[in-house]
């Protein structure tokens, strides 16, 4: 028996459910202004892509007619071209977000990468790069939650609210864990267990 070839729905990458997920909220958006959404809530918790990115996935989703796009022109005469989720595609990805299988986040955790490498660095670069790290954090804490007060303030984000407030918590989390890092590596140090592996 052969199978069914699978709806070209299921082989979208989650970045374009995401990106078509910005046009469901209404508005019709230029592609810098997708770009503008992402940096608003959606880089504390997902991805952050080019520009280059965010075209290719609006081409996507127009071919796969979840999406329309109309040209317009300012007042300057240049031109605009706005997006905007159809039906179609408004039906296809609420079936995609009710439905599609809870994964694992991956994590790939740069700092921490370097940190398991520190046979081959010094106590005080690592220092550096964990200090580094935490400070990071702090940051993306404090702008996730402008970001969330931000949303606050308007009924229909109540859902990217919440999400930026557990995105406030996740990167303060993570600089308290790079805290606690630092305390490890002092306490590495004043054990003399530093020595790298050596050749067996």
């Amino acid at each position: 028996m052969v199978s069914s070839p699978e709806p070209p729905a299921a082989r979208l990458p989650a970045t374009a459910w995401a990106v078509l997920g910005i046009l469901s909220f209404g508005a019709e958006l230029t592609g810098y202004e997708v770009r503008k959404w992402v940096g608003h809530i959606l880089r504390f918790f997902y991805w952050s892509p080019a520009m280059s990115q965010i075209y290719t996935e609006l081409k996507r989703l127009e071919t796969l007619r979840y999406a329309a796009s109309r040209t317009v022109t300012a007042e300057d005469g240049r031109s605009r071209r706005l997006y905007r989720i159809t039906e179609e595609g408004r039906e296809a990805l609420g079936g995609w977000a009710a439905g599609a299988p809870v994964e694992p986040p991956v994590l790939k955790h740069g700092p921490m990468l370097r940190v398991w490498l520190g046979h081959l660095a010094t106590a005080g670069r690592l220092r550096h790069i964990v200090t580094e790290h935490r400070d990071a954090a702090q940051r993306l804490a404090a702008e996730a939650e402008s970001s969330r007060e931000t949303a606050a303030g308007d009924p229909a984000w109540a859902y990217p609210e919440l999400v930026a407030r557990w995105a406030t918590r996740y990167h303060g989390m993570e600089r308290d864990l790079a805290e606690q890092m630092l305390a490890d590596l002092d306490a590495l140090a004043a054990s003399g267990r530093t020595a790298g592996p050596g050749p067996r």
